[in-house]
């Protein structure tokens, strides 16, 4: 089975979602052997390089008040907690797109690694770490010296990593994924594909992670 994630690392619900996802995942053990892929998905995608304070544009983007927008924050952090994700602080929205491009490389190494892609690829692991660095700490995202310092981190080749944070490479091909999800009809996230025919949308628990993958599986 192979599970298409279909997400932004500036995405709370995201965290929450790929939290709930493994924790399914690790209901099901090997009865489901399952591929794991990180497909990009940009919520901001004209946020410039220097951010926004999160409560203003939050509160412009989706006509929050200040009450709404704290109780939302509360449920997400309960949510968050039910999984295992402990949700920090944030203050700044960033721009993600080049988090995307380091997550598309990481991915390639994946791939070029026998035996390490789906559930226990780098790309899997970078992806938790950036959304552990922006969720739960505040930290920056699109900072290069965030970038390189999670990719070291995880494991991923430091020199690699810095080539592919200074030079812009993979942004043609990130550009494209985003493109083309977005034409396969996504337009929230997390979204979960499933061998490209079923769609599982937003952070759903565990329960039901587990039962509809199942019953995919079992042709259902």
């Amino acid at each position: 089975m192979k599970i298409d994630f279909v997400s932004d690392v500036a995405c709370p619900w995201c965290a929450v979602g790929l939290n709930s996802l493994e924790r399914a995942l690790e209901r099901i053990g090997s009865e489901i052997a399952v591929e794991l892929h990180f497909q990009p998905f940009e919520l901001n995608p004209a946020m410039g390089a220097e951010g926004a304070d999160a409560n203003e544009y939050l509160r412009a983007k989706y006509g929050l008040s200040h009450e709404q927008l704290q109780r939302n924050r509360a449920h997400i952090r309960e949510r968050g907690a039910a999984v295992g994700f402990e949700f920090g602080e944030r203050k700044h929205v960033w721009n993600t797109f080049d988090a995307h491009r380091l997550l598309h490389w990481a991915g390639l190494q994946d791939r070029a690694r026998e035996g390490s892609a789906g559930r226990q690829g780098k790309q899997r692991e970078l992806k938790h770490a950036l959304l552990q660095a922006y969720h739960g700490e505040g930290r920056n995202p699109g900072a290069a010296d965030v970038l390189l310092e999670l990719a070291i981190a995880v494991g991923l080749d430091a020199e690699g990593a810095r080539e592919v944070i200074a030079s812009g490479a993979y942004a043609d091909e990130v550009r494209q994924a985003e493109q083309h999800w977005r034409q396969a009809g996504i337009n929230s996230v997390p979204a979960l594909v499933i061998d490209g025919q079923h769609l599982i949308q937003g952070g759903q628990p565990p329960e039901v992670f587990e039962r509809t993958l199942r019953q995919i599986a079992a042709g259902g």
